[in-house]
């Protein structure tokens, strides 16, 4: 498979790689580890090297990635990620415990490498940003577990855009990591111009939409108890009637390119800049081997242009996704 570089560190990824947090948070229950260890192994297989976890998605997600790469670790670009530490409840509602002190960023990563059973992490994120912590402060730290070999390039999750420069200017950002799929496209308005200057790399997490943009789902499909998508605003059955010309483009074009949907989307994505790397995630193999199937999916660039033209003319009420 392709790849493409990590910002300016020197580390090279599949381009695409594979988000693990369906794997036991946000879809529903637990995935069989057996079944997930045989499917990050036949991952490698198909060409991918990049995986994604954190330890907000459940202390297991990080021991699955650990247990399934621990005889071919040098093979594998693992991120992981801190800066939440747990959620509360805050007028019935859950809110993330932000902790990015430097004290915590190290008591975080040993129990990281702990669960994943190495001694560095390829690409260390924060999370979301702290806002008792200032930018430099928290990329000095970062710095300093470079310099140390337990992290090889670290980045960010949902910053702002000062946050960022403040934080590159202390210490390099290999990659920003924010949602970016044809129904949210808000990172093409200020990151991705950022993103060239400063030579950072862009890792878009629900590159498919949550699947939405996959064509596989209608108004009468129905997610397992604790599947977060049974109370996302973009599958509710309005919402999807609105986006029917959207979805009708996508089938179109993969018709054209004897694909599917899904891999017209990806092929998309990766066909808009040179430095975007998607991260969809699937607990099936009939879905990995599709997603990354994607980086064989060539558009030109006629097709790219005819895609975006249709998708500058479909209107997308982005504040229902």
């Amino acid at each position: 498979m392709e790849k493409r570089q990590l910002g300016n560190s020197g580390i090279e990824v599949s381009a695409i790689g594979l988000g693990t947090m369906g794997m036991d948070h946000a879809y529903g229950p637990q995935a069989d580890r057996q079944e997930m260890q045989q499917l990050l192994h036949r991952a490698v297989e198909l060409g991918c090297n990049f995986f994604d976890t954190a330890v907000v998605y459940g202390e297991a997600n990080e021991e699955l990635l650990g247990a399934a790469f621990a005889e071919m670790r040098d093979s594998v670009v693992i991120a992981t990620k801190f800066g939440i530490t747990g959620q509360e409840i805050v007028d019935d509602n859950p809110q993330n415990v932000l902790n990015s002190q430097p004290d915590s960023i190290r008591q975080q990563l040993e129990g990281s490498l702990k669960r994943l059973q190495t001694d560095y992490v390829n690409l260390y994120y924060q999370h979301r940003t702290d806002p008792n912590m200032e930018p430099e402060a928290v990329a000095q730290v970062m710095k300093e577990l470079i310099a140390e070999g337990k992290i090889r390039a670290w980045g960010l999750s949902n910053a702002s855009i000062d946050y960022i420069r403040r934080a590159h200017a202390v210490c390099p950002v290999a990659a920003i990591e924010n949602q970016y799929s044809m129904v949210w496209r808000e990172p093409e308005e200020e990151i991705f111009a950022l993103c060239e200057e400063l030579g950072i790399s862009f890792v878009a997490y629900s590159p498919l939409g949550n699947g939405f943009l996959s064509g596989k789902y209608t108004k009468e499909s129905h997610f397992p108890e604790g599947d977060f998508r049974n109370f996302m605003a973009r599958f509710k059955p309005e919402v999807i009637d609105r986006n029917q010309k959207l979805l009708e483009l996508i089938r179109g074009m993969a018709d054209q390119k004897q694909a599917t949907p899904a891999q017209i989307v990806l092929a998309w994505e990766l066909a808009q800049k040179p430095y975007i790397i998607p991260i969809p995630g699937t607990t099936k193999l009939h879905r990995l081997k599709e997603n990354l199937g994607a980086a064989a999916v060539t558009l030109s660039p006629e097709e790219l242009a005819q895609l975006n033209d249709a998708l500058a003319r479909i209107e997308i009420d982005e504040t229902h996704f």
